[in-house]
């Protein structure tokens, strides 16, 4: 791995990004999500090295995903019996996508092609469940769970996202839980395959890295990240969820429509 520091004076371009990625933290992490979806897609309109733009989606989704995991724990919104069985297979598959080797144009198409389908995912309104009438997972259930977790890690690791985008709508419709524990979840997911899809990007990064403008995008997440956690549990869930699902559709129409 060969990693190189730019100067900082070409960080200082561009500035307007960190206010996006500020807002798209705030508005992500009020639903549980980290926005590593939205973070490619506005590096991608810069041109920005296609290797460096994946690593810094991905360190985003950590710096913001980690103060919600934080504030659900505290919560005691996190069901560890459900949750241990979908990132225990999670984090290895999503290393594995991390380190599958996949051309710029391949990526980018897998990528909008998710998104549209998140997006639509996202938009759609699904009963919730009540705690009185939430059943602990049988077995089969377990198994379930794992292959779920398994194949959303290995898609997260290969477009460089943490997963929860494709998790959470799909947990919804199952009705595998009240929205705020699968919120939860959906954060615990993202921060443990993002961490291990770090490890597996790392091990290939052969670009240039400018270390300021990452470190200024992790102030920026960070800032929007702690803000957007901790009004999780007052706004409307159903009118985030849909904000974020025309977010997620705007930007893989525009990255099919650059690299069709």
């Amino acid at each position: 791995m060969v990693i190189k520091l730019i100067p900082q004076y070409k960080s200082m371009e561009h500035w307007e990004i960190f206010f996006f990625f500020l807002i798209i933290a705030f508005v992500y992490s009020s639903i549980g999500f980290g926005g590593g979806s939205s973070y490619l897609a506005v590096l991608a309109i810069y041109n920005l090295p296609y290797e460096e733009i994946r690593l810094t989606a991905l360190i985003c989704n950590v710096i913001v995903v980690i103060g919600g995991v934080y504030i659900y724990l505290k919560n005691k919104q996190v069901n560890w019996k459900k949750v241990i069985p979908l990132t225990l297979v999670s984090v290895p598959m999503a290393y594995l996508g991390a380190v599958l080797k996949i051309s710029k144009e391949t990526f980018f198409l897998i990528l909008g092609a998710t998104l549209m389908v998140a997006a639509i995912l996202l938009w759609v309104k699904t009963e919730t469940k009540n705690e009185e009438s939430i059943i602990e997972n049988s077995k089969t259930s377990v198994v379930r769970n794992s292959f779920l977790g398994g194949g959303i890690g290995f898609l997260s690791g290969l477009v460089g996202i943490g997963g929860g985008i494709f998790l959470s709508p799909l947990l919804n419709l199952m009705k595998w839980d009240t929205p705020r524990r699968i919120a939860a979840t959906s954060s615990v997911f993202i921060l443990v395959n993002s961490i291990s899809g770090i490890f597996g990007q790392a091990s290939k990064v052969s670009v240039n890295i400018d270390f300021f403008r990452v470190l200024g995008l992790c102030l920026a997440v960070f800032i929007g990240g702690q803000i957007g956690a901790r009004m999780s549990l007052k706004w409307n869930a159903l009118v985030i969820k849909r904000m974020t699902a025309v977010l997620v559709l705007v930007a893989g129409v525009n990255i099919l429509i650059k690299y069709w």
